[in-house]
């Protein structure tokens, strides 16, 4: 379960919260162009683009959630559990789901060029390991100009231009759209008397937005994420911007307890990230760590070695 969202505000921001039962030890990954991404293919990216995001790095090999380039293209995967297939049977290359992040920042620069790579694959349902079974996705792919929601079928990709920049988890896309027009009484602004010749008037700030939806199902959080997004305010500096997303983003995390999913198990929400895809810097909350953490893309991209940043571990305070 997650919430991943594309927002335009002078520059383009991109992140995502990651809505899990537990942490798999992930990390800010940065890897270089020059680092050797060997695929399953028997081919090498020994030469790609720079990109930067949380991965798990498992035997050297970088498993990214989601990223940014060095270009400023984005994309993160999302649970899909009940409609994505095993695997497709269409024509095109084999590329496992682990690999399909590197392979589009690694060789595109914009949602473009990465639609043209996504319709040469064949998606496989090869894993990484057995300690690490294929996934089941889907991706929103962004570049501050478009945003894509890339869709696997059996037959192949559905690629969806996603105008709303939000997606979270299932139903398919298009479903998640038709759900918007239930909503689209709602308001930021005080609501107006439709009801009758009565004399009504609001009695508390807000009412315009009753009947936006409150739980944590992903239908939901898809509404209320682009409600929250659509009615945010420009802000005027970049501490400004992240802030203002980070409080987009606050609406649908999950405090640990409040989605159970069996034997005592919950999802909570993992991390939250933000990145600055103009700017090509990277931000990061945790479940236990409140403040916001910032890594800038390294401008050295040629070297050969991954460059890893543990995630902070504890909330930090200071008293004045």
């Amino acid at each position: 379960m997650c919430t991943a969202i594309s927002y335009l505000d002078s520059d383009h921001y991109f992140g995502r919260t990651l809505d899990m039962p537990r942490s798999y030890g992930e990390e800010l990954v940065f890897c270089p162009r020059a680092f050797d991404l060997t695929l399953r293919s028997g081919c090498s990216l020994k030469r790609h683009y720079a990109m930067m995001g949380v991965a798990h790095v498992a035997e050297g090999y970088p498993l990214f959630y989601e990223g940014m380039n060095e270009h400023g293209l984005c994309v993160a995967g999302l649970n899909f559990p009940e409609s994505a297939p095993n695997e497709m049977v269409c024509k095109g290359e084999p590329a496992p789901q682990f690999e399909l992040i590197p392979l589009l920042l690694g060789r595109c620069k914009s949602v473009e060029e990465g639609a043209a790579l996504l319709r040469t694959l064949r998606l496989t349902g090869e894993g990484f390991s057995p300690a690490f079974p294929p996934s089941k996705l889907h991706w929103l792919l962004a570049d501050g100009k478009r945003a894509l929601t890339v869709e696997p079928t059996q037959e192949g990709w559905k690629l969806y231009e996603n105008e709303v920049g939000v997606l979270t988890n299932e139903p398919p896309f298009p479903h998640q759209l038709t759900a918007l027009k239930e909503y689209m009484h709602l308001s930021a602004q005080p609501p107006k008397n439709n009801f009758s010749r009565l004399s009504l008037s609001p009695y508390c700030v807000g009412m315009g937005a009753i009947g936006l939806p409150g739980d944590v199902s992903s239908r939901s959080r898809f509404v209320r994420a682009a409600f929250l997004k659509e009615n945010s305010v420009p802000m005027q500096t970049e501490t400004e911007r992240v802030v203002q997303f980070y409080h987009i983003l606050s609406g649908v995390e999950m405090p640990l307890g409040c989605c159970g999913v069996g034997a005592g198990q919950f999802e909570y929400t993992v991390y939250t990230s933000c990145m600055n895809a103009t700017r090509r810097v990277y931000y990061l909350t945790t479940y236990a760590a409140r403040q916001i953490s910032r890594v800038e893309m390294p401008k050295d991209a040629d070297g050969e070695a991954l460059v890893r940043y543990p995630f902070p571990k504890a909330q930090l305070y200071s008293l004045s």
